[in-house]
């Protein structure tokens, strides 16, 4: 069965690559859409379209019908013929892509996507691996609370996690500087305690439930902390470090949820993405508030 992998802007190459390692071939490329003829758990696609169907479409209206006798909700890619897919995209029921205000579920309701390869010849997954648009989720943004914008990746990874802390839990923010991620977690009621070297911005650090310890993440002992609900960390380090530590905490037994950035300096480090997707129950995504990084989730049944 068909299975075509969406790149999020900017980032075709790594795609590529990552299909590449894979042993995954490449029957078609449509800008930045793959289809392929197998399916992976793709780290670098925005989007996965599963079980795709190539359609024969002779008209306006007859694409827009094959697409509705499939199922309601559709997302348009259309990098090529975009007048003749946005007309199509015009004859199916309207999606909401209005700007979500954390916390907050992702959609729930499926979400197809489709393109046209050719005037005349469409492709199109009535299951995809994100609940949005092409991947893309916009969020109402909070102009005056965080220190800087990390926070929007920390509200996407949650959003698709679907959970988040609140109330009750203690979270441990490494690396946590000026703390646009400590601003998250204290705001949803959540203990932090936050370290880094460097002090937090004055305002997060005086949030309710903020304690800062100054120290280096990778010279913390997990017994000094002790048990935490979440583990999370948008340390600047090279993502092999990242995993020494990350298989640290998961050995003392003392984390139930990890929530981690993986930043590549220079060239993507394939096998290191490869050996956090690796480890059981993991999930590593390429966010669309990511840049040259992916997100590792990892978190307790409930």
């Amino acid at each position: 069965m068909t299975t075509a992998y969406l790149a999020a802007e900017g980032f075709a190459d790594q795609l590529q690559e990552e299909l590449q390692r894979a042993g995954v071939a490449v029957t078609h490329r449509h800008e930045r859409l793959f289809v392929c003829n197998a399916a992976i758990a793709a780290a670098w696609a925005a989007n996965i379209w599963h079980d795709c169907q190539e359609l024969p479409v002779d008209s306006i209206g007859s694409a827009a019908k094959a697409l509705r006798d499939i199922q309601r909700n559709w997302a348009m890619y259309a990098p090529l013929h975009h007048r003749r897919a946005a007309l199509i995209q015009e004859r199916l029921p309207h999606v909401s892509a209005k700007p979500i205000v954390f916390p907050a579920k992702a959609p729930s309701a499926p979400l197809g996507s489709w393109t046209l390869l050719s005037p005349d010849r469409l492709l199109a997954a009535a299951q995809c691996s994100s609940p949005f648009a092409n991947g893309e989720v916009a969020f109402v943004e909070d102009k005056t609370g965080p220190p800087n914008r990390a926070y929007l990746k920390l509200w996407e990874a949650l959003v698709r996690l679907g959970r988040w802390p609140g109330p009750g839990e203690r979270c441990l923010d490494l690396g946590a500087s000026p703390g646009g991620w400590t601003w998250v977690l204290a705001r949803l009621g959540a203990a932090v305690v936050a370290v880094d070297k460097a002090p937090l911005d004055p305002k997060v650090a005086a949030m309710p439930g903020v304690s800062w310890r100054g120290e280096s993440a990778f010279a913390l002992a997990p017994e000094s902390v002790g048990a935490v609900d979440w583990l999370f960390s948008d340390i600047v380090c090279y993502p092999a470090r990242l995993l020494r530590l990350v298989e640290t905490w998961r050995s003392s037994g003392l984390v139930r949820n990890f929530v981690c950035t993986l930043k590549f300096q220079g060239e993507t480090d394939h096998d290191a993405a490869a050996a956090f997707a690796a480890i059981p129950e993991a999930q590593v995504l390429h966010l669309h508030h990511n840049k040259h990084e992916l997100t590792f989730l990892l978190t307790a049944a409930r």
